[in-house]
């Protein structure tokens, strides 16, 4: 018989060892082979950046003049695309962007950008193990090349990216335009870069983004430019053809709020579409001002709701518990208390120079705060780039001397520094703002200064040209991308030596004391508009004329408050030709794999046999 003081302490211990083995079972880390990035063909078949791919659309040619003329729905459409002389069969493809692509709908040009979906018809289709890919139309970029070399710089600094590669895309056969080539930022993605056990991403938005119409109050100009004019991303008229600025899409798996867009055709200058601030500050102004409902990264309180811009655009499904991970790391970040617990702090810091370097201001670190994603995992934050196609100061930038001499240790735009705490919070620490210079140098000295810079620009060019000159919906002219060149290489040798001088303490390196030191600047003469100017561009194909059928399909636009976008799945079509794809795996990171299922049994077994065995020696008292 035992003992009831020896009773009370074997059901202790037994649960205690019960408990332990559970959790034992439940958080062992996973093994190697479990937590590996995932491999795939795509990523040489479909991203060789040493060759051009080559993207052929065929499409009954009354469905794609639909697609093209209905193109601010944002409808999939069925299609077979070749890629590189394979095809996948009953992709779904679709124009893509926000006010971006209501600028070329309201222009004389159909070079839309898309996204290339190819399960959307075919449950488990793949290209080579890609299961979305975005073709960009290098819109506002007189040289082809900023996204590119946008995605290069964040590489070589050591950053995650998607693949990306310039493509020659055709229609049925037919020369269409030369394209880049993007991965999406999705399933395919997170396994190729994390592996299978990857975790959360968020591409945070700001609501009220191009919801504003006409012109803000004119406040106190400077440098001839209006205070309080609003960034470019706003609806206000812009040279050639008087199309509005770029608001980029967000993701597709939640209802999209589609803007009213202004038709105004009145054209002004492109000096005012540069939107130049005074020397060492941007202008102020603008949507996105606010709290922007988290897309700026404050702490606002434990609210789920109120990070909306975040958690509203998840591209997994995520939970509650997921949501309170993020809403846990923002809160740690803004009050500077554990921070590499809670962030990827070296990610971010690279991020940060990189996105210094090119003046990248269509972003988080301007009033805009989007074109980012955000990547979670056990409770710690990273930040993933995007959207690069007006880097190289081709937004809020200002003149050349403004744009060259940007502020490293203030490098934001239209806001203070404190109202953006992923750069503000880093940057005040000392330690972490002498590693943050550290790869600025790195970047200065090892991409531009030793001239990796120039010479990858040089075997772009030699590479796209051909392609660029017989571009048939090309925004700009090949006179155009020949000029470019030249002052894209000039504008790296100009911004590298103001980064240097300003690492060196030889120039002003903030916004304040680059205003009252605006003569030790680096003068530049540089037309910064020659790079490519906000809008699309002076190609043959651009005009404040719409045709009928952009036209037509803007107005409709105009009428719809939600993008209504669903995944058609259906049945009748399961069956169609699946070639070319690896065995279709159920990838969604939300849902339960076998080992997880394997890792609940055990755990609930080790309960019971724990329970059993208290329940035997209750009985034999």
């Amino acid at each position: 018989m035992i003992s009831s003081k020896h009773f009370k302490i074997i059901v202790a211990l037994a649960l205690i060892i019960g408990v332990t083995f559970t959790t034992f079972i439940m958080f062992i880390p996973r093994s190697s082979e479990d937590s590996k990035v995932t491999s795939f063909e795509y990523e040489t078949k479909v991203f060789n950046k040493d060759n051009i791919t080559s993207i052929n659309i065929e499409m009954d040619t009354k469905e794609w003049d639909k697609m093209l003329k209905n193109a601010t729905k944002e409808e999939y459409t069925s299609c077979d695309v070749t890629i590189n002389g394979t095809t996948f069969k009953n992709v779904g493809i679709r124009p893509k962007g926000n006010s971006s692509l209501s600028q070329v709908a309201g222009s004389r040009s159909n070079r839309y950008s898309f996204k290339i979906e190819f399960d959307h018809y075919v449950e488990g289709q793949t290209c080579f193990g890609l299961d979305k890919l975005v073709i960009n139309n290098i819109q506002s970029d007189a040289t082809y090349m900023k996204e590119y070399l946008s995605y290069d710089i964040m590489n070589y600094i050591g950053i995650t990216t998607p693949l990306y590669s310039f493509t020659n895309v055709s229609v049925n056969g037919k020369a269409w335009g030369l394209y880049l080539a993007v991965e999406s930022l999705e399933e395919s993605f997170a396994k190729r870069s994390y592996g299978t056990y990857h975790g959360m991403l968020y591409k945070p938005e700001t609501m009220n983004v191009g919801k504003m119409q006409g012109n803000m109050p004119m406040n106190k100009a400077v440098n001839g430019q209006t205070q309080g004019a609003p960034p470019m991303d706003m609806n206000t008229p812009i040279a050639n053809g008087g199309s509005v600025p770029q608001v980029k899409e967000t993701n597709e798996k939640v209802s999209e709020v589609k803007k009213n867009e202004s038709n105004n055709t009145q054209k002004v200058a492109d000096s005012a579409n540069r939107q130049a601030p005074d020397v060492g500050g941007m202008s102020k102004g603008g949507p996105g001002m606010g709290s922007g409902g988290g897309s700026d990264l404050k702490y606002i309180d434990e609210s789920i709701s109120s990070y909306s811009n975040i958690f509203d655009y998840s591209v997994f499904d995520s939970t509650k518990s997921d949501k309170k991970r993020v809403i846990k790391a923002i809160k740690s970040l803004n009050s500077g208390e554990n921070l590499e617990s809670y962030l990827d702090v070296d990610g971010v810091l690279r991020y940060i120079a990189a996105n210094t370097i090119l003046v990248n201001l269509d972003s988080y670190f301007s009033s805009m705060k989007h074109n980012y994603y955000l990547y979670e995992k056990d409770g710690k934050i990273s930040i993933l780039p995007w959207d690069y196609n007006l880097s190289f100061a081709g937004f809020q930038g200002g003149d050349s001397t403004s744009a060259v001499n940007f502020p490293i240790d203030t490098p934001v735009s239209g806001v203070e520094l404190s109202e953006r705490p992923l750069v503000s919070k880093l940057l005040s620490n000392s330690s972490y703002k002498e590693k943050y210079h550290d790869y600025l140098q790195k970047i200065v000295s090892e991409y531009f200064t030793n001239g990796v810079f120039e010479n990858k620009v040089n075997k772009l060019n030699n590479l796209i040209k051909n392609y660029v000159k017989s571009d048939p919906t090309a925004f700009y002219k090949y006179e155009d991308y020949q000029k470019a060149i030249p002052a894209l290489i000039e504008f790296g040798k100009l911004r590298s030596k103001s980064v240097q001088g300003q690492l060196d303490g030889n120039l002003p390196s903030s916004t304040e004391s680059q205003r009252k030191n605006k003569d030790n600047l680096i003068k530049s003469s540089l037309d910064m508009n020659l790079l490519g100017s906000q809008g699309m561009g002076k190609g043959p194909n651009m005009g404040g004329k719409q045709v009928e059928n952009s036209k037509d399909a803007n107005e409709k636009s105009n009428n719809q408050a939600l993008d209504k976008e669903v995944k058609g799945k259906n049945a009748n079509i399961q069956g169609n030709e699946m070639k070319n794809m690896p065995p279709f795996n159920n990838q969604n990171t939300g849902l339960i794999d076998k080992s997880q299922v394997i890792i609940t049994v055990v755990s609930g077994v080790a309960l019971i046999l724990a329970l059993v065995y208290v329940v035997r020696f209750k009985r034999k008292r």
